[in-house]
Parts: C-alpha cells; sequence; structure tokens
C-alpha cells in the first residue's frame, strides 16, 4: 500500500472505532510515542504488541461519545490526521474532550512510527 492508502484506511477504521482493525496497518516493529509518559513510565511504546497494549487501555479505560477526523493531510512517506475525542474515563467517570494529532510514517506499506500531539488549549 501507498503511504496515501495507509492513510485513507487509517481514517477509515478510526471513524468506525475499528481499533484492532487498524493493527494489522503497523508494521512488526513499529515506534509509538505520546506526549506524555503514563504512570511515569516512558512515553514511547515499541513493537505492534505493545501498540496493541495501548488500545487494550484505550478500550478498556475510556467510553467514548465521538471520535472525530480531520485529514488526511499526506507528503512523501508521512501523514497527519487530527482526532477530536469526547470521553467519559470509566474509573473516575470524568468527562473530558481531547484534541491531537498523529504523525505518522510508513515503509514498505506498514507504519512504521506514530506520534501524538496534543492540543495545548
Amino acid at each position: 500500500m501507498s503511504t496515501e492508502e495507509v492513510a485513507k484506511k487509517v481514517v477509515e477504521l478510526v471513524k468506525k472505532q475499528a481499533w484492532y482493525e487498524a493493527l494489522d496497518l503497523y508494521g512488526d516493529n513499529v515506534v509509538s510515542v505520546e506526549a506524555y509518559s503514563m504512570g511515569g513510565g516512558s512515553p514511547e511504546t515499541r513493537g505492534k504488541e505493545g501498540v496493541r497494549g495501548k488500545v487494550d487501555w484505550w478500550v478498556n479505560a475510556m467510553e467514548v461519545h465521538s471520535f472525530d477526523t480531520n485529514g488526511p493531510f499526506v507528503a512523501h512517506d508521512q501523514f497527519v490526521v487530527q482526532y477530536d475525542a469526547d470521553v467519559t474515563d470509566k474509573k473516575t467517570k470524568e468527562c473530558r474532550k481531547m484534541s491531537e494529532v498523529g504523525v505518522y510514517t510508513v515503509k514498505n506499506g506498514k507504519i512504521v512510527r506514530e506520534e501524538f500531539l496534543p492540543s495545548v488549549d
């Protein structure tokens, strides 16, 4: 798949909240970087199974009321998607709106790096 095809597929799957299906687009050695670490660990996760763990956390921790995308914006081997979510933390019952962009790098038809940059309202 080309970078544009991967980008369009990511947007398609995210709009359906098909988080686990989207894992098929990732390379085995993908690097995923969050803006902040969770629980004091590294903000960087390595490997497809590590990303699956992040998906597991998201599905178990958040009730998603809406999840919107803007993009993709594509050039060369990279693409960007803006995400806007309205969620409730299942444990604390805290409702919040989140906005961030995901910056993705594609090699050989697979996502090899993703980095999330949050809005700083």
